[in-house]
């Protein structure tokens, strides 16, 4: 028996701060934030490419120019996304107890250029999660839908009662609970090493 580990990474893994994300991007692109919000970030940008609708790195990139209305330098996007992101050293320490007793994988809602650049964005996964390192893109789904969840158990030949999902957003953990996956909805690393434990002592 193999135990599955699936972590989200932003307010997880890692504090992420959306509004330093736009604040640079405001200074990058000129728009404010109502501008970029209403450009990107929604269901015909953003969300659509973390389900898979911008199947490559420069589709993504070549919908977010439209968007945005003008060029948009790849090394400036990945910056300004990582900028954002400081890592919490406690809940990466849990991730590495999960690693020792089953298999870890990531999965963040994020599209095709960020998955890209994932090791450039979260270098301090590398070591843990190896080429585990997966956005919902990848997969063609994004949490909360049950399908992006179903995907990742296929792809590691896991069923759904030995696999374990942290994620700081309840609607993502009900998605990941709605095909049978013991989920936890991130409160502290403390809460995160302790559901961990938990979950494989109960498979012991």
């Amino acid at each position: 028996m193999t135990l599955l580990f699936i972590f989200d990474m932003d307010d997880v893994l890692y504090d992420y701060d959306w509004r330093v994300r736009m604040a640079g991007m405001t200074e990058l692109t000129g728009l404010s934030l109502e501008d970029l919000r209403r450009r990107w970030w929604h269901d015909e940008g953003e969300w659509k490419a973390e389900a898979g609708g911008y199947e490559t790195p420069e589709a993504y990139l070549s919908a977010f120019e439209k968007a945005m209305g003008m060029p948009v330098d790849e090394d400036d996007w990945v910056r300004i996304r990582g900028a954002a992101m400081t890592a919490w050293p406690e809940s990466l320490a849990a991730v590495r107890r999960a690693s020792e007793l089953g298999q870890v994988t990531l999965l963040t809602n994020n599209g095709a250029l960020a998955h890209k650049h994932l090791a450039t964005l979260a270098p301090e996964l590398v070591e843990l999660f190896g080429d585990h390192l997966f956005t919902s893109s990848h997969y063609g789904a994004r949490k909360p839908n049950p399908v992006v969840f179903e995907r990742v158990l296929e792809a590691y030949g896991v069923p759904a009662s030995d696999a374990f999902f942290a994620d700081d957003m309840r609607v993502n953990v009900e998605g990941a609970e709605s095909v049978g996956i013991t989920a936890y909805r991130f409160g502290s690393p403390e809460g995160l090493l302790a559901a961990i434990e938990a979950f494989a002592a109960a498979r012991a």
